[in-house]
């Protein structure tokens, strides 16, 4: 069984000054993909009007719900609390009816005004509500997500969270005492399971069956992720191993 060489450039024997800019930089993401989770949890994981990312909450985001439409679908999911219940109701009716353009002159778009559109005008991503060419794509059936935001949303994840991973397998595989298959392993699983995650959007957009590997890479990459972050503190600051000495290099502890 192989092992890192305790002899070269390794965590435990960093200069503190690496150690704190190391240190610094994950405890940043750590709290940064904390924040990401009760994102997730506050709107796919109400897709289906339920706290908790479940298979549903990821169909419906996804594939969407081929009996109801978006609109009706987020007032009853996780836009529920942003309305009275009495609104909610009444915009439901008016989805059902046929989102006729006389009603909405009427009385919905008020209802619009005065609960969606201090989010829906202004908020890059999310649609425009002020009008009602704008509502009305989504009082139609629901398709889930659309062609334009699965590519728009894929091409961020990946750029986006492929650079945490970078940095955070690099600063782990200073690490020591792992082996070496073991640790090359878990460097490599947040990219693959990044890659599942991506994917098992557009395959979920054709069958909600796919829906599980959503599941399975979230899950995946962020154990990966939880235990790279985990060794790479506790090497860097408690482990008792401090390796080499040299004042040569500003890597290592003078």
């Amino acid at each position: 069984m192989k092992y890192h060489s305790k002899n070269g450039v390794n965590l435990p024997s960093l200069h503190i000054t690496i150690r704190s800019l190391f240190t610094g930089y994950l405890l940043v993401i750590g709290l940064g993909l904390l924040v990401a989770g009760g994102q997730v949890l506050l709107t796919h994981g109400m897709a289906d009007g339920k706290f908790g990312l479940s298979i549903d909450d990821v169909v419906y985001s996804y594939y969407g719900d081929k009996e109801g439409s978006k609109l009706e679908n987020k007032l009853n999911g996780s836009m529920q609390d942003k309305a009275p219940r009495t609104v909610k109701l009444d915009i439901i009716k008016w989805v059902r009816e046929g989102a006729i353009k006389e009603r909405w002159d009427n009385k919905i778009q008020q209802h619009f005004t005065e609960n969606c559109v201090k989010c829906h005008s202004v908020i890059p991503g999310l649609p425009d509500f002020t009008s009602y060419q704008g509502v009305t794509p989504y009082a139609k059936t629901d398709q889930g997500a659309s062609i334009d935001s699965l590519t728009r949303v894929s091409h961020i994840h990946l750029f986006g969270i492929a650079f945490i991973f970078f940095f955070v397998g690099l600063i782990f595989s200073l690490a020591i005492n792992i082996p070496t298959w073991l640790k090359t392993t878990i460097i490599i699983m947040p990219f693959a399971f990044l890659i599942i995650d991506v994917l098992s959007w557009w395959l979920t957009k054709i069958h909600p069956s796919f829906a599980w590997f959503t599941i399975i890479a979230g899950v995946g990459y962020s154990l990966a992720s939880c235990y790279m972050w985990l060794v790479s503190i506790i090497q860097m600051w408690w482990y008792p191993y401090k390796g080499i000495n040299s004042g040569e290099s500003p890597w290592l502890n003078s």
